[in-house]
């Protein structure tokens, strides 16, 4: 019995325990929020005008007085110690994408040696972690150590819980000792301002002067893989990379689409019991579970939180995802594309805005034709995207995402809007002289007397479409499942600013105050921004062959690649509008520019030691040992006068010399630098990564080949189907 039939063998007996929530006892919907220091708790905590100082920061973005911070840290301490904490952690978000926590004691001594627990409004509103040790892209020198995080107050403090304590958790704006942003927050932040700002200048023309803040919201929804826990500590590649580097198909794979929604295992939905828990603690509003395509692949989405909240929400998610799978004996696997041949892993970003007068300002309403608010606001996305169509590609970008994006699971390289039937008919009318109706929504009759007549949109939904609208909002479709939602937020929120300061700005010159010309002007704006950018529009196949050239033939890009995609971030136009609204500086874009394409390179140059080190010390002893078995065959069966097949033997001897070639060769890759970052990631991209499937093709030929019993690394139908 080899490794592999052992670990088989011990994932049927002993698997985890189900769950260790008695769920009757307490609802999870009670849960919801408890571990948040949240609007409603502040209210019953903080005197009144403290109170009403902090909201007034919250809802309108309003500089925070620096006099509260104190009453609010000592409340906030004083719920955190009920709550069990004994440290707290100013959170935030680096530039690797990760999550990064520091973590301090409330315990302070006393003159008597006693133990006190401090938490002062200096303490909350800034914290100092090392900055250098952090990827900075050129803005620090290495010895320069000093950054500070910043209270979020925007965002509320929680209670993370573990087996052995709990901690209050901050979260903070992480920037440099110049106030350089190194973080995915700040330019968050600093983008939201940028839209609220353009906004409100379109809301004044059609008259509400509230001047509530408009937000840009986000309903992420985040695909994942399970596979147990044993499999994962058997797969070298898994553990150094989050994907298979290797991996014959199995026999039976999606083919069946019988996973699809399918019924969820026990052991599975325990875990997403136990996942929904926790963040119902936290306050993220978990709405949706089901089973995705891919066998072992499932799914989780939130509603709709302001893009900020959201942002810290998702990283949460993934967080709590890969924690509670431990729990129960499993892996929770992020990549965007772990296994091959099977669908991959997206994170859909449901985008919309909206004010707390307006509420939604992408709902079309029943009559969209007639609602010229919405028309504006979405003919300014049109025009976003079409002419910041590569920045939307860039800030998807990532070694992982390549492999995802393009295959008939995600969406293609070439970013297009649809808009479906309904606003396509609507605006193709407002090109020809004007709108005077819209396709009706209407109803379904499904044709048996026991089943109601449903309501039936006026469209249907495009999943071929990187980024479509769906009714109420846009879901842009092709952010990769590992990534932070912060890029895209960002990139939308900075381009739809620019656009709705154009669209503002025209307006206002051709109205002029006089809101009776306002019908006019939006009808002469919108026809000018479809004929020059309504190439963007596809409501068709985005997979076919014939839409790739139809797309070239319209000069949208098709950056296929990371080393193609992240230039477009240093082109002097996109630097230009991310300065002019104050969302990143050349600096800042700069910095990032550097530090995304040094992420591909060390992912890719991982993935290629890994892809050496397995072909040599696992699969290369395995198929030598099955080439010996079969030529030691071979010889006893002509010794003995017999006729020997030695077919198979000389496939194997082929495929062992392919390999070792090609282990040679990659290590030559592996040992070349440039010291250009770019052309090393086109390095990467075009010789390395074909290097490693030359190997890859030669080794699950071998899978195929060589017995069972000597093959040590766990299969796919083994990872893909036992759970």
């Amino acid at each position: 019995m080899n490794g592999r039939t052992k670990l088989l063998n011990a994932i049927n007996k002993n698997r985890a325990p189900q769950t260790t929530l008695n769920y009757k006892e307490k609802n999870s919907i009670e849960a919801f929020g408890e571990n948040v220091f949240s609007m409603t708790v502040m209210k019953k905590r903080l005197p009144k005008d403290v109170f009403k100082s902090l909201s007034k920061t919250v809802e309108n973005f309003s500089t925070l007085d620096a006099k509260v911070a104190d009453v609010v840290a000592s409340s906030m301490k004083d719920w955190a110690i009920e709550k069990g904490a004994t440290h707290y952690a100013h959170v935030f978000f680096p530039l690797t994408g990760a999550t990064a926590e520091k973590h301090d004691s409330f315990l302070e001594p006393d003159i008597s040696g006693n133990a006190i627990a401090e938490f002062a409004g200096k303490t909350l509103i800034q914290g100092e972690p090392d900055a250098s040790s952090f990827p900075n892209g050129g803005l620090r020198q290495t010895f320069e150590a000093r950054g500070y995080t910043a209270w979020d107050v925007t965002s509320p403090a929680y209670i993370m819980e573990s087996p052995n304590g709990a901690t209050l958790c901050i979260p903070t704006a992480f920037v440099s000792w110049k106030g350089e942003a190194l973080d995915k927050k700040t330019p968050i932040l600093r983008s939201m301002q940028a839209l609220n700002k353009q906004a409100q200048r379109i809301l004044k023309l059609f008259g509400d002067h509230s001047e509530k803040i408009v937000s840009a919201t986000c309903g992420a929804e985040q695909e994942y893989f399970l596979i147990d826990k044993a499999f994962y500590s058997a797969r070298p590649d898994i553990q150094t990379s989050g994907r298979t580097l290797f991996g014959a198909p199995p026999a039976k794979g999606q083919q069946f689409e019988d996973h699809y929604f399918g019924a969820i295992t026990d052991r599975v939905l325990a875990y997403m019991f136990d996942v929904e828990r926790e963040l119902y603690k936290l306050g993220i509003p978990a709405k949706t579970r089901h089973n995705e395509v891919a066998p072992g692949q499932f799914e989780v989405a939130p509603v709709f939180e302001t893009a900020n909240l959201a942002t810290d929400h998702q990283q949460l998610i993934m967080v709590t995802l890969k924690k509670l799978a431990k729990r129960h004996g499993m892996e929770c696997l992020l990549h965007e594309k772990p296994f091959a041949g099977v669908n991959g892993s997206g994170k859909h970003c449901n985008y919309s805005f909206g004010n707390a007068t307006q509420g939604n300002l992408l709902d079309p309403g029943a009559t969209p034709h007639e609602n010229a608010q919405f028309l504006v606001f979405c003919a300014a996305i049109i025009r976003g995207v079409h002419k910041y169509a590569k920045v939307l590609r860039a800030v998807i970008a990532s070694a992982s995402n390549d492999h995802r994006l393009g295959a008939n699971e995600a969406p293609p390289a070439i970013i297009s809007i649809y808009l479906g039937d309904q606003l396509t008919d609507v605006f193709e009318q407002i090109q020809k002289g004007g709108a005077k109706s819209c396709k009706a929504a209407g109803i379904m009759k499904i044709g048996v007397d026991a089943l109601p007549d449903l309501p039936k949109d006026a469209g249907d939904r495009n999943r071929t479409s990187p980024f479509a609208f769906t009714g109420n909002r846009f879901e842009f479709r092709a952010v990769g499942s590992d990534q932070s939602i912060s890029g895209p937020l960002v990139a939308m929120n900075t381009i739809f600013a620019d656009s709705m300061d154009y669209v503002a700005t025209e307006l206002e010159k051709a109205t002029k105050g006089d809101a009776s010309k306002l019908n006019d002007a939006v009808q002469s704006l919108i026809k000018k921004i479809l004929d020059k950018h309504g190439a963007i529009i596809f409501n068709g196949d985005n997979y076919s062959e014939e839409w790739h050239k139809e797309a070239e033939k319209r000069g949208l890009p098709n950056l296929k690649t990371t080393p193609e995609a992240l230039p477009v971030l240093m082109d002097k136009d996109v630097l230009e509008i991310f300065s002019r609204y104050k969302v990143l500086s050349k600096d800042e874009m700069a910095s990032r520019y550097e530090i995304y394409l040094e992420q591909y390179i060390l992912k890719v140059v991982v993935e290629a030691k890994t892809v050496v080190e397995m072909a040599q010390t696992i699969i290369y002893p395995a198929a030598v040992r099955y080439q010996t078995e079969l030529a030691e065959s071979c010889l006893k069966m002509k010794a003995l006068g017999l006729d020997c097949d030695d077919s198979i033997l000389k496939k194997m001897s082929k495929l062992i010399i392919t390999l070792k070639t090609g282990i040679s060769k990659l290590e030559k890759l592996i040992a070349h630098k440039d010291s250009d970052t770019l052309k090393e990631a086109k390095t990467c991209c075009n010789k390395m990564l074909p290097a490693m499937i030359e190997i890859r093709k030669a080794a699950d030929e071998l899978e195929g080949i060589i017995a069972d019993d000597l093959w040590v690394l766990p299969k796919y139908q083994e990872m893909l189907f036992i759970r």
